[in-house]
């Protein structure tokens, strides 16, 4: 019957449901764990995807004035890369789509500015694995002497600051991750220190009953956690709704890239979770502060 006696001395202490600071700041808090944790799966998976899209891929560039030299060039590349073990596929990108690349700064007129700024020659090269240096050093010194105006290039290396700045935004993510679970214990340590500086006469009452620290901390703690665990349903619910509607804008950019950052199955289970670990976070919080508070009162 110990649980019953604990029953009656916990409606000693009053509930307030809702009612104080707690379960609204938790709210807000994990709203923004979930967006900011989002934001950094997202990043994660962009940037393993493009790593994964581009590790193998090699640029061609033939740069050449003379539009037949250019072109003879751009040929002889074509026919020695797709005989290099290891090529998968070497392919002329079509003037077309050179056009189409170039059209917003030379302007629709490409026939007299091709004349002024000649256009490179590309071939896009796909390798069966990553490229690496050695590989790099062996398909430029074979076109070097066939064609001496090719220059090869890891598409890799393109985006490499673009993955650096990922990589820091990341970091930026789980440090804000990290500073908003820090903000959710502090408010709880607030609310708890301020919770029994209300109910004081009330605890002196329920330890002269018999309870002793680990019950009266206990009370608060699941009180505290009843108020987190509600506070953390509402914010990852308003978190992830605003995590869809961001996903929706981008997606509408129509950009593959952006695309790779899509979340899965496990992204969505790991944020799943933050609810849970704020309330774990929020119940420890408060047992803590409780019970070092009850030391020096009692």
């Amino acid at each position: 019957m110990s649980w019953l006696r604990m029953e009656r001395r916990a409606q000693l202490v009053p509930q307030a449901r809702m009612a104080g600071p707690v379960p609204w700041v938790i709210a807000i808090m994990v709203a923004l764990t979930t967006i900011a944790a989002a934001g950094g799966l997202a990043l994660g998976n962009l940037a393993q995807a493009a790593r994964a899209e581009l590790s193998g891929g090699l640029t061609v560039q033939i740069v050449e004035a003379d539009p037949a030299e250019r072109e003879r060039q751009a040929e002889l590349a074509v026919s020695l890369l797709a005989n290099v073990a290891g090529v998968e596929k070497a392919q002329r990108v079509a003037d077309s789509e050179l056009r189409a690349l170039v059209e917003p700064w030379l302007g629709e007129d490409m026939g007299a500015a091709g004349d002024m700024v000649p256009v490179p020659a590309l071939i896009d090269v796909r390798l069966s694995g990553p490229v690496t240096q050695a590989k790099l050093r062996n398909i430029r010194s074979l076109l070097k002497a066939q064609a001496p105006a090719a220059q090869v290039d890891a598409q890799s290396s393109w985006l490499a600051p673009v993955f650096s700045a990922i990589s820091s935004l990341k970091w930026l993510a789980a440090g804000l991750v990290i500073l908003l679970g820090a903000t959710s214990a502090a408010a709880v340590w607030l609310a708890a220190r301020s919770a029994l500086g209300t109910n004081r006469a009330t605890i002196e009452i329920v330890h002269l009953l018999g309870g002793s620290d680990g019950q009266i901390a206990r009370i608060f703690q699941r009180s505290v956690g009843i108020d987190a665990l509600l506070g953390g349903v509402a914010g990852a619910l308003l978190g992830a709704g605003a995590v869809l509607l961001l996903g929706q804008q981008f997606a509408a950019l129509g950009s593959g890239m952006v695309a790779g950052g899509g979340l899965g199955w496990a992204d969505w289970l790991a944020i799943a979770g933050i609810p849970f670990a704020g309330v774990l976070i929020a119940m420890f919080t408060a047992r803590l502060t409780v019970l070092a508070a009850l030391r020096k009162m009692l």
